[in-house]
């Protein structure tokens, strides 16, 4: 059983502390109020006067029973029935034979050996090594005033143990302060925050999507939360349930990134190290209870947050309500309740471009039938003797293109020019409002003044930092990076971006090289249909291809991000967290978007003409097919968006149910005959996979942004395609965090971080992409140029845009090539009056554009006029909190009471209670 610091071995601790070589054995508190003192180990005197002084002690320290008559064992609380369950930590020991020299740790409760250095063995060195570790940082969190109880679940070769975690009222307190958590002053109304359920109330429309889910959240005007001042905060009396379950593991995990384990200068600090070193095999606070509905009836209020979460969000038959914002916001944290609530916006944004994306394809498939230039290559029969595409094909007819010809149509009419004006100015309205929504839940969910610079330095860069300096924010000394040499391993770092960057366009011609391959072969076999279709298959093939290697490389790299994010020793977690996704993001845009921005703008443009064509490494230069560049960007788009979209779902399907499959399957084994009981909480949170993070989930997201955006003028049904993925994504990624994922450590977030500023990048470069796609990639403009100039019926146009070879081309006499050149090949008078026309239509769009979103940025406020009234209303009840306080202040000190009215304060009382709104 777990004992009381003070009962330990001195011998044993007097070892651990060597290990530290000298240094206290508190754990770090950067930034407090004390300067970076602790609190003492035992503050608890009165609690623990009372405890009973025999030899039996309990298993936790500082945990009053009532009575000592047995209490009812719950999921989420000691055994005494009311202390809860905050954190739970994770090992198991394999058992083996007994060696001599081994003992029995009073705090771990496992074997570790009395004399390392008799040990032969390198992993039972290890092992000792392990658990020394183990002990040590126990000892330390029990030091930090955390409450303890252990459980073990053993069979005759491995023994699982769960140490569970709590923390006192005290400590909560405590940590509250330093956590800048916030605190309730007054209860407010639950405001409808979803503006289509506004409108289609004022519209009397029956709303299907809205859901009443049970026990919303309350809504509070609220403060940042200060021990002195408690008296002023709501509910502060009830100490059980005055903070929820998710700030108490807030607080316990930041305990346990703090604490030390080792040699501070080797970084052996906090949880998350001692979990990748394997002394932990997992740490997690538990869910509330199982997520399945019981058997028996129950009334919708009486379901656990968790089975509220499930029964009204996870469900596929949910997939047209409205999200539990708030509750996901109670349960998870606001990181991950603003990844769910951008998601949900985004996915109702694109129901609009979907609609109108769908429309122009329709329309286009419409008047398929009026294209004359299609028309004219159907009927053209042995008119057109097209040049060879390669040195060993023979000439062919362009009548053989037929099909293509008006299939390329679909994705090359007017109707595409006009839906790429739509998505640009789509994209960067759907920006601007979601800066509105974001900002309104910031504050809804109090997190609107949490800043980087509330934030305290990671623990992996508190312990690696060589020295401390004093924030110049807080004049607190805090562990410090020369910026000069984090500057420094920066750029060390990009030169190794630059480097995978160079392997991608490495992989980029090898694709290119491929696709000439594989037209080639499908030329010498002979057979007209892959002959005509040689360049379809050669595009497919080569996408498929493509998708493999993007896929590889996006996991490799990853890594290496992660690596050197870490090197560059970044102090705060955002700062961190940004410097990783836009190492990452930045590779996974030239990884996924090469090749399309090569089909797009460099393929046929370096072809030449017979006689002087242009090669690489011996090969021709790539022409566009039958059917237009535009066409083979479609169709690279759909493998590469849509492929990896049911790659990513399918993934995200199969292996948590694998992984989870796995650990259930470990948990079974060790429980043996105890299987056929029902686990206990710890044991079923233990069976389930690891949040890894939402990195994974935004970056898909992100890439999906771009894809519908830079390149929707070649793809109108992109926005269709990311809808319906998009409503499978909310249900799996949903499922995911309720069902198959521990629960993970709540964080703070106002808004959805970098990300944001990479969907601006993406809209802003999707307006230049959609120009240059239009004037220089479709026929949009030739087309216009034509109709000016010569024929608006387009009569004729198909043999305008051919050149005849020049006449030293022997090989096959005046064939035909796509071009506008002379009989010497040199451009014509109509390629440069359509080049000053691309050149115009490129500068007036984008100015345009670009004009009409300022306007829309002007127009419409980052901040909605009824968030700033309620940002004043809680301003006002904080100074009128701070001004009652100071008035029984002076009272106190005999002064009389002093005139306060709710606008003034002091500057002394505003400094003490700090950030209030």
């Amino acid at each position: 059983m777990l004992r009381k610091g003070s009962e330990l071995l001195k011998g044993d601790r007097v070892v651990l502390l060597d290990l530290n070589e000298g240094e206290a054995q508190t754990t770090d508190s950067y930034g407090s109020l004390q300067n970076g003192s602790f609190i003492p180990p035992r503050y608890l005197s009165a609690a623990a006067a009372d405890e009973d002084t025999d030899g039996d002690d309990p298993m936790y320290a500082y945990c009053n029973t009532r009575s000592n008559q047995p209490v009812p064992q719950l999921g989420n609380y000691f055994r005494d029935g009311r202390t809860k369950i905050d954190f739970v930590l994770v090992w198991e020991i394999r058992s083996g034979r007994k060696r001599r020299g081994k003992g029995k740790s009073e705090v771990t409760g496992e074997e570790v050996e009395a004399a390392p250095t008799e040990q032969n063995s390198r992993s039972e060195r290890r092992k000792a090594q392990l658990a020394l570790w183990r002990e040590k940082f126990v000892q330390n969190l029990e030091s930090a005033g955390l409450l303890m109880e252990k459980e073990e679940t053993a069979n005759e070769k491995k023994t699982i143990h769960f140490l569970k975690l709590s923390a006192p009222w005290d400590v909560l307190v405590y940590y509250a302060e330093e956590l800048c958590l916030r605190a309730p002053l007054q209860a407010q109304q639950n405001l409808d925050l979803n503006t289509s359920a506004r409108v289609l109330k004022k519209l009397c429309i029956p709303n299907i999507m809205t859901d009443s889910v049970p026990n919303r959240p309350l809504d509070y005007y609220t403060c940042a939360f200060r021990k002195s001042k408690m008296s002023r905060f709501l509910g502060c009396d009830d100490h059980e349930t005055y903070f929820t379950n998710t700030q108490r593991h807030r607080v316990v995990y930041e305990i346990l990134a703090k604490t030390v384990y080792g040699k501070r200068k080797r970084a052996e600090v906090g949880v998350d190290r001692l979990v990748n070193e394997g002394v932990y095999k997992a740490a997690f606070p538990l869910h509330e209870g199982s997520f399945r509905l019981p058997k028996y009836e129950i009334r919708p209020d009486e379901l656990n947050q968790r089975q509220i979460l499930y029964h009204y969000w996870a469900r596929w038959c949910k997939w047209y309500k409205y999200q539990p914002l708030d509750h996901i916001r109670e349960y998870f944290g606001e990181k991950i309740a603003l990844y769910f609530a951008w998601l949900g916006f985004y996915t109702a944004w694109l129901l609009p471009a979907a609609v109108v994306g769908t429309l122009v394809f329709v329309s286009g498939v419409m008047s398929m039938g009026t294209n004359t230039p299609a028309k004219d290559i159907c009927n053209s029969g042995a008119s057109y003797l097209m040049c060879p595409l390669c040195n060993t094909c023979k000439a062919w007819n362009m009548s053989d293109i037929c099909t293509m010809a008006k299939l390329g149509y679909l994705f090359d009419h007017p109707g595409t020019v006009l839906f790429s004006v739509f998505m640009s100015f789509w994209a960067v309205t759907f920006l601007e409002y979601w800066k509105r929504k974001m900002a309104t839940l910031a504050h809804h969910w109090d997190c609107m003044d949490f800043h980087e610079e509330e934030e305290r330095p990671r623990p992996e860069f508190a312990a690696m930092a060589p020295t401390m300096e004093p924030n110049p924010v807080t004049g607190v000394k805090e562990p410090y990076f020369p910026e000069k040499t984090r500057f420094a391993r920066m750029f060390t770092g990009s030169m190794v971006i630059i480097m995978m960057l160079c392997v991608v366009m490495i992989f980029l011609v090898t694709v290119v090289m491929c696709r000439g391959i594989i037209s080639l072969m499908m030329f010498r076999t002979g057979s007209p249909i892959l002959r005509t279709e040689a360049g379809t298959i050669a595009n497919i093939s080569s996408s498929i291809v493509s998708l493999g290697l993007i896929l590889l490389m996006g996991q490799v790299y990853t890594a290496l991000a992660e690596q050197l994010t870490k090197w560059e020793m970044h102090r705060t977690q955002t700062q961190y967290d940004n410097a990783f996704i836009f190492k990452v993001f930045i590779f996974q845009f030239v990884n996924f978007y090469s090749s399309p921005f090569y089909v797009a703008f460099f393929k046929g443009r370096f072809v030449g003409y017979p006689t002087n064509y242009g090669t690489l490494f011996g090969m021709r230069n790539e022409d566009c097919g039958p059917g237009g560049c535009l066409i083979e960007l479609a169709e690279q788009l759909f493998i590469i968006m849509v492929g990896k979209q049911l790659i990513n779902n399918i993934q995200e399907f199969i292996i948590p149910k694998v992984k989870a499959w796995r650990q259930k399957r470990t948990l079974a084994k060790v429980l043996g005959d105890k299987a056929s009981h029902e686990p206990q909480r710890w044991e079923e949170d233990y069976q389930l996979v690891e949040c890894e993070g939402l990195f994974e989930e935004y970056l898909e997201m992100v890439l999906q942004f771009g894809f519908i955006t830079i390149f929707v003028a070649a793809f109108p049904l992109a926005p269709l395609f990311a809808l319906l993925n998009n409503w499978v994504e909310i249900r799996l990624d949903a499922h995911k965090f309720a069902c198959e994922y521990r629960r993970p450590v709540a964080e703070r977030a106002q808004n959805i971080g970098v990300w944001f500023n990479i969907l601006e990048a993406l809209s802003h470069l999707s307006v230049i992409a959609n120009a240059f796609l239009i004037a220089f990639t479709s026929d949009f403009l030739p087309r216009l140029l034509y109709q000016y100039k010569f024929d608006y019926d387009l009569k004729g146009y198909v043999n305008f845009t051919l050149a005849y070879a020049p006449l030293n081309y022997t090989e096959y006499p005046m064939c035909r090539y796509k071009a506008y050149r002379d009989n010497d090949g040199n451009y014509s008078l109509f390629y440069w009056e359509l080049l000053a026309v691309r050149l115009g239509f490129i500068i007036a769009f984008e100015h345009v554009v670009f004009f009409v979103l300022r306007a829309i940025d002007w127009i419409v406020p980052d901040v909605p006029e009824s968030l700033e009234l309620k940002i004043k209303r809680e301003r006002y009840l904080a100074k009128q909190a701070l001004a009652e306080n100071q008035e029984a202040l002076l009272v106190s000190r005999g002064r009389g009471p002093a005139p306060a009215t709710p606008d003034t304060s002091s500057p002394a009382s505003n400094a003490s209670f700090g950030n209030m709104s």
